[in-house]
């Protein structure tokens, strides 16, 4: 009985672990689970924090070289300011410095002309324009990189649609990454980060009215791609109040860039900025596109009088792009454009317009500089007389090749007929007396018992005779007189640029929407008119002459022998 009930002896050791059996459970006490999250907290922003720190030396490391590299340069250069080094500067570098730049893989080389010189420009706004294929976009995306060693460093490059912006996101990706390795464009935010921490935000705006959402915001950089498809300055004007830094560095560039093609939407306000009254590749004041008057700083600061800052217009050609040029084709394509068009994009013509009724004008041939007119050149003057809307009175001479040459205009508004004959009489006191002068006919109806316009100016002095109305056959006139003389293979018109409407006008003026054949009667026109009476004039007791003269000319030049050539 007493072995019955004896119990087995017990195994030493840890009893083997029944794979069938649950999975214990282990009831920790509450004090007991927080330490163990503590722990795990605290290994994690170890690793965390171990991390970062490789990161960050990793970004002094690099910020570090490019400063040595940068400084070695400089130093090399003479202490020269200069953000883009060319190929005449490195031959003036000693031999250790250009092994240095040879180092490195060369990810973008500017083109000589143009696009060197827009990427070393250092005025606070410039144009990159003209004609399509000169590398425009291309340098407008290389140009932030400049300062992308600085870790403050913040760029904008806007896209008017996303479409477009997707297409400069494309670009910047065969670019960035060669440039700076390690530098990662995150697409949630759109935007590129550089290993020193600088960033580019690439972002597009459709409407004016959302340039708001930048408000807050502060760009030591702000570029725009194809700026002419702003309908207004709008956008532009308010991005330059998001212009600003406090690196020391930085706000020594504060930049604004901007490409365009002649043309577009916001041609207009363009072509005021940047080219009208202004140079190529000179700096100059930036002012008010209204008003004329320079951005200058106020009478209480201390630098009281000067402008505020400086812009410059780059011309681009396709031949500045060697890439496109080497085959050709792109340049068939354009030269199979239509006129206007390649005008634009070709040439890089800003003066064209959309509809323009006189496409071949251009200011490089119909636009001279003023010059002292022979005497014996027959004098001829021409008006289109307005009140409210301006009075145009243009002066022309007749040159023995029976060339015409403006080389005067007045242009005003709110002038009685007494003051308009008043301000001509004073124009003429140096002048020849004109031998035929020209008046809008309409100026002889008589509403009531006094005298017309034209009978009041006359006595008072001016003399006239009733204008030729024909439109179509004064527009024509101009087409003829703006072609080339089959034998001189010159215009037969010229234009002083002193002569500024009238050149605005023969620039921009619009064909009808109504009637191709004439041009848009409600646009700006009294210049244009004055000149289409001008050259319907007959010139009597000169006319025979200059009839006479060509008849000798052609003869002259006339071909005899159709064997010998002569």
């Amino acid at each position: 009985m007493a072995d019955e009930q004896q119990s087995p002896p017990k195994k030493r050791g840890r009893p083997k672990k029944d794979p069938n059996a649950p999975k214990a459970i282990y009831n920790l006490s509450r004090a007991e689970r927080a330490r163990r999250a503590a722990q795990k907290q605290v290994r994690q922003a170890k690793k965390r924090a171990a991390k970062a720190s490789k990161v960050a030396e990793d970004k002094r490391r690099y910020a570090r070289k490019v400063e040595q590299s940068q400084s070695r340069v400089e130093k090399a250069l003479g202490g020269t300011q200069t953000t883009l080094i060319d190929e005449g500067d490195l031959q003036n570098v000693p031999a250790a410095v250009s092994d240095l730049v040879e180092e490195y893989e060369v990810v973008f080389k500017p083109n000589p002309g143009p696009q060197e010189a827009f990427l070393s420009a250092g005025e606070r706004d410039v144009l990159y324009g003209g004609a399509a294929g000169g590398g425009k976009s291309f340098a407008l995306l290389a140009d932030p990189l400049r300062y992308c060693h600085n870790p403050n460093h913040r760029g904008l490059l806007l896209r008017r649609t996303l479409d477009e912006l997707t297409e400069l996101i494309d670009k910047s990706r065969q670019l960035y990454t060669k440039a700076f390795p390690g530098a990662k464009f995150r697409e949630s935010k759109s935007t590129w980060h550089f290993p020193s921490g600088a960033t580019i935000w690439f972002t597009y705006l459709d409407k004016d009215k959302d340039v708001t959402r930048f408000q807050g915001q502060a760009f030591n950089w702000i570029g725009i791609d194809e700026i002419t498809q702003y309908p207004t300055p709008y956008v532009w004007d308010y991005l330059r109040s998001r212009l600003r830094t406090t690196d020391s560095e930085l706000q020594q560039h504060l930049y604004m860039r901007c490409t365009a093609n002649p043309g577009g939407v916001g041609g207009w306000w363009v072509k005021k900025t940047y080219i009208d009254n202004t140079e190529p590749n000179k700096p100059f004041a930036a002012f008010d596109i209204e008003t004329k008057k320079e951005f200058i700083y106020p009478p209480a600061h201390e630098k009281a009088g000067q402008p505020l800052f400086y812009r410059k217009f780059v011309p681009a050609r396709l031949t500045d792009n060697p890439f496109l040029m080497e085959d050709g084709q792109y340049e068939a394509m354009l030269l199979s454009l239509p006129e206007v068009e390649r005008k634009r994009l070709l040439e890089g013509d800003w003066d064209v317009a959309e509809g323009a009724a006189f496409p071949e004008f251009s200011r490089v041939r119909h636009v001279v500089e003023p010059f002292e007119l022979p005497t014996n050149w027959p004098r001829i003057r021409a008006a289109d007389y307005g009140y409210a809307s301006p009075s145009c009175v243009l002066w022309g001479a007749i040159d023995w090749d029976n060339n015409i040459w403006v080389y005067r205009e007045l242009y005003a508004k709110h002038l009685t007929a007494e003051q308009l004959a008043d301000k001509i009489l004073e124009a003429e006191q140096l002048d020849p007396a004109p031998h035929y002068t020209v008046l809008d006919s309409s100026c002889w109806n008589k509403t009531g018992f006094g005298p017309s316009i034209a009978e009041t100016m006359m006595r008072a002095g001016v003399r006239w005779t009733p204008s030729d109305r024909n439109r179509l056959q004064g527009k024509m006139e101009i087409h003829r007189r703006l072609a080339n003389d089959p034998y001189t293979e010159e215009p037969r018109l010229r234009i002083f640029s002193n002569c500024q409407n009238i050149v605005k006008q023969l620039t921009g003026i619009p064909l009808s929407k109504t009637n191709s054949e004439d041009v848009d009667t409600k646009a700006e026109d009294h210049a244009y008119d004055a000149l289409r009476y001008m050259l319907m004039t007959r010139m009597s007791g000169y006319a025979s002459i200059h009839k006479q003269l060509g008849a000798i000319k052609h003869q002259v030049h006339q071909v005899q022998d159709e064997v010998f050539g002569y």
